[in-house]
């Protein structure tokens, strides 16, 4: 298996991370410092997946982390940082953006030109579709600056339309965030007062997401090392898959070796 980091765009200037190993190492430092956003601080994972998501839409590692963003399960982009990709890229030949009206008659328009297509992707936006969407009135940028979100929303509309094919599927953040969070169902696990983790019996409805709870919620290695031998017994028993077993032992070798490098990091 090629442990190349997918590239699509020719690489930005600065730091080039050519292997797997160059970019977990990297994301292991950018963790557990002051540049992490608050979402990725100690999660060594989560900077590598950013760096990812990012490299195959065209943005360098520190872009990628501060241009991608999770929300509610969901990789997203900053309408910003959406906007500069298109507009560097070759296939657009120009993005406009405009405010019709004012207040509850305010209108966003955003005009996105696809070069070599006769006419724009046009979309629009207007406060009266806010309202519909319960958005008008909401608490936090919607109360604050409702004419910019205006602006994002027709921009992301536009820009998804027009360029699919730089944005990579991805959906501006601003919009991400406006949707619902997915209803999400605690299960209180039972107290382990052994060194040696167990699984809940809630495993034999998910013995995946139990496992992962498990691993998140560990920070010691002895205990992860102990979950290394439970996954394995799984595995034998057929309660887990190989790929998924392979997937969770993958989580825990990742897990110790930021805990590792945490430890050698001088206080």
């Amino acid at each position: 298996m090629s442990t190349e980091i997918s590239t699509t765009t020719t690489p930005a200037r600065g730091l080039a991370l050519a292997t797997f190993e160059d970019a977990f190492r990297f994301a292991k430092m950018v963790a557990t410092s002051d540049f992490a956003p608050k979402d990725f601080k100690g999660k060594p994972e989560s900077c590598l997946l950013a760096i990812q998501h990012g490299s195959e839409a065209g943005l360098s590692p520190m872009q990628s982390l501060q241009s991608i963003a999770v929300i509610n399960g969901r990789p997203s982009i900053w309408g910003d940082a959406a906007l500069a990709l298109c507009m560097a890229s070759p296939v657009c030949e120009y993005v406009r953006e405009h405010i019709e009206g004012d207040g509850d008659q305010a209108v966003a328009v955003c005009e996105a030109k696809r070069r070599g297509y006769e006419k724009p992707t046009v979309a629009r936006f207007s406060m009266a579709d806010a309202k519909r969407a319960g958005l008008a009135g909401k608490q936090g940028p919607w109360t604050q600056y409702p004419r910019r979100m205006l602006q994002l929303r027709a921009r992301g509309f536009a820009l998804r339309d027009c360029f699919p094919d730089v944005l990579k599927g991805l959906v501006t953040a601003e919009e991400a965030q406006d949707y619902p969070a997915p209803e999400v169902t605690v299960t209180q696990s039972r107290p382990t007062p052994e060194v040696r983790p167990k699984f809940d019996t809630d495993e034999r409805a998910d013995p995946v997401a139990v496992a992962r709870a498990l691993i998140e919620a560990t920070n010691e290695i002895p205990k992860l090392d102990a979950l290394r031998d439970r996954i394995d017994q799984r595995l034998k028993e057929q309660v887990l898959t190989p790929f998924q077993a392979d997937e969770l032992l993958d989580t825990i070798h990742a897990k110790v070796e930021f805990l590792e490098a945490q430890q050698e990091v001088p206080a």
